[in-house]
């Protein structure tokens, strides 16, 4: 059970923090850049509970005619962010550390493929609803899909993260983990494409629009949404394509 007395301890005025076993490290070193950035992740994740309860369709905060869609996306979201705690939990204390002398067998909390494949199932049932793409999408349309992209690309950054620590430290992080976020990642476009009116308020990607200085003040279409994901499929998960050309 965690039980906080304390907001602030002086420990860490030396640039210093504890890991869950019990050791201390850098607060730059690379396993807690990779949980600070799945807590990241979880405050962009509010955001977007928020934004999905803002109020009536049609609200900044409201998905075109669907309420029920919006509620869905708010339960959706508000679960995930209790598994990136788990996340965050997982990542914090390494595979090989030992028992501690007061810590019940079993007891340390690790990521599961099942929590990846029960975003999977979401996954499925929200992109069946979505006509494929012909282009990469671009961040924005509702206040909810804007703030469901800006929720993406923060998962993306806290993978990178977990991927970083797994080439510095191989075998000391839980696989299930790094799965988890790159599910999330995907998770997040689909819902951003569902809160577009199920796409029908997607703005598409069209490369070089502007180029012939033409393009207007509002249709510069620089940038895309993101890293290639190069599954496709029939609801077009594969266009969170974009800019920075990291394959998925």
């Amino acid at each position: 059970m965690v039980k906080l007395n304390r907001i602030y301890t002086r420990t860490g005025d030396e640039g210093s923090t504890g890991l869950g076993d019990g050791r201390r490290v850098s607060k730059d070193d690379a396993r807690v850049e990779a949980y600070g950035a799945v807590d990241e992740a979880n405050a962009a994740l509010g955001v977007v509970v928020m934004a999905a309860r803002a109020g009536p369709s049609g609200d900044q905060g409201g998905v075109p005619g669907d309420g029920i869609t919006r509620e869905r996306i708010a339960a959706v979201v508000a679960e995930c962010q209790n598994d990136l705690f788990d996340v965050g939990a997982d990542l914090c204390v390494p595979p090989e550390s030992g028992r501690l002398s007061d810590e019940p067998p079993g007891a340390r909390l690790r990521v599961t493929a099942a929590q990846w494949a029960r975003l999977e199932g979401v996954i499925d049932q929200f992109n069946a609803r979505l006509s494929p793409l012909s282009s990469f999408v671009l961040p924005g349309g509702t206040a909810l899909a804007a703030a469901l992209h800006v929720a993406r690309t923060v998962v993306r950054r806290a993978e990178r993260r977990t991927v970083t620590l797994v080439a510095i430290e191989p075998g000391a992080t839980n696989p299930e983990a790094v799965r988890y976020l790159n599910r999330l990642s995907d998770l997040l476009f689909v819902l951003a494409r569902a809160a577009n009116d199920y796409g029908r308020a997607d703005v598409l990607w069209v490369p070089g629009k502007s180029r012939s200085g033409q393009g207007g003040a509002g249709g510069s279409g620089a940038g895309g949404s993101g890293e290639v994901e190069g599954t496709g499929g029939a609801g077009g998960t594969g266009g969170t394509g974009g800019t920075d050309g990291a394959a998925r």
